[in-house]
């Protein structure tokens, strides 16, 4: 049964990192990046819309792409239940499996981490990602980003370096390491 592997956690915990890694090491598997899809959107950065029509639009190919019978893993942050729902809804849509799989770190090296990312990778979406982050209340806004995604439900993954963090990911998916 195809699979729709959703990478959740906070900005810069290597969601897309992992979701890369394991298309990679997967032929067939497609990561559908849904901020890469975002920013394909003619003025996303001024448009508060894109981000939920570029999730819509995601999640219709994820449902169709599992319909082939292959995987799809998503990079996404999703904080909601209800926009968590979709997700299981458009693997259900494919009848499909949906593993939501939650990358998880501490509060204070998931600052670190992110503000590295901000002054290391300054690409169009960092940037852009770090503005609003800091827009909704700076350092603070990502720690308690960390305690809301405490209480979902999710196979959880801690994510400390990049071979420990894919390890663990294959061990939680059930795959032999």
């Amino acid at each position: 049964m195809p699979r729709l592997i959703h990478l959740n956690g906070p900005p810069g915990i290597g969601k897309s990192t992992l979701a890369r890694r394991y298309a990679a090491d997967h032929p067939g598997v497609l990561c559908c990046d849904v901020d890469v899809l975002r920013t394909m959107i003619g003025g996303w950065q001024d448009d508060e819309g894109a981000a939920g029509r570029a999730r819509t639009a995601a999640l219709a190919m994820v449902t169709a792409y599992l319909a082939t019978g292959q995987d799809v893993v998503v990079p996404q942050l999703v904080a909601r239940t209800d926009q968590l729902a979709r997700f299981a809804d458009a693997a259900g849509a494919a009848g499909s499996e949906h593993l939501h799989v939650m990358l998880t770190s501490d509060a204070d090296t998931l600052v670190r981490r992110f503000r590295d990312r901000a002054a290391t990778d300054p690409d169009e979406w960092t940037a852009f990602a770090t503005a609003d982050w800091d827009a909704q209340g700076h350092d603070e806004a990502l720690r308690d980003l960390v305690t809301r995604l405490d209480r979902l439900t999710a196979l959880r993954v801690p994510s400390t370096d990049a071979e420990a963090t894919y390890r663990a990911l294959l061990v939680a998916l059930g795959e032999d390491v």
